[in-house]
């Protein structure tokens, strides 16, 4: 099997591919409103701002992990892994611990604190998976978020 590569702009079709196809897996299938200029501009510009990593089973890719840099008030530097995913078609076949395994080296080449990351509460494959790698999954933490409409809001009231 090939090891993960660095993704360049022209895998980013199929990057939103695989996004897409995790947001449906995660019953959310109109959540995803990035599109393949938006991964482009993003990922490749002159300060990019995030890392991708891709893996390819027979000429495709079929698993992908994403990264950004974030600052930790109490560790300093940290590396947020926005997802990690493979294909339907290729789970259980070892692409995910590829994957994570780029990222961790990738990590500690950049010398973060911690690596974190959300994994939603239901997906209990992929919960056993992370903790099988010594991941601590914080089952007390709740993730908040304020979308674009609850920011309109925010600031109207305020």
């Amino acid at each position: 099997m090939n090891q993960p590569r660095l993704a360049v702009k022209q895998d980013m079709s199929r990057v939103l591919e695989l996004i897409q196809e995790l947001a449906t897996f995660e019953k959310e299938t109109d959540a995803v409103e990035v599109n393949v200029l938006d991964l482009e501009r993003d990922g490749f510009g002159e300060n990019p701002k995030f890392t991708c990593f891709v893996l390819e089973v027979n000429n495709s890719i079929e698993g992908i992990a994403l990264v950004y840099p974030r600052y930790s008030t109490w560790k300093g530097e940290v590396l947020h892994l926005e997802d990690l995913i493979v294909s339907e078609k290729c789970r259980g076949k070892g692409l995910g611990t590829l994957l994570l395994n780029s990222v961790v080296k990738h990590a500690k080449q950049l010398g973060v604190k911690r690596v974190s990351w959300e994994v939603i509460d239901w997906n209990d494959p992929a919960i056993k998976f992370y903790e099988s790698k010594g991941a601590n999954v914080m089952r007390d933490w709740d993730v908040v978020q304020l979308d674009e409409k609850g920011i309109e809001n925010y600031l109207k009231a305020i």
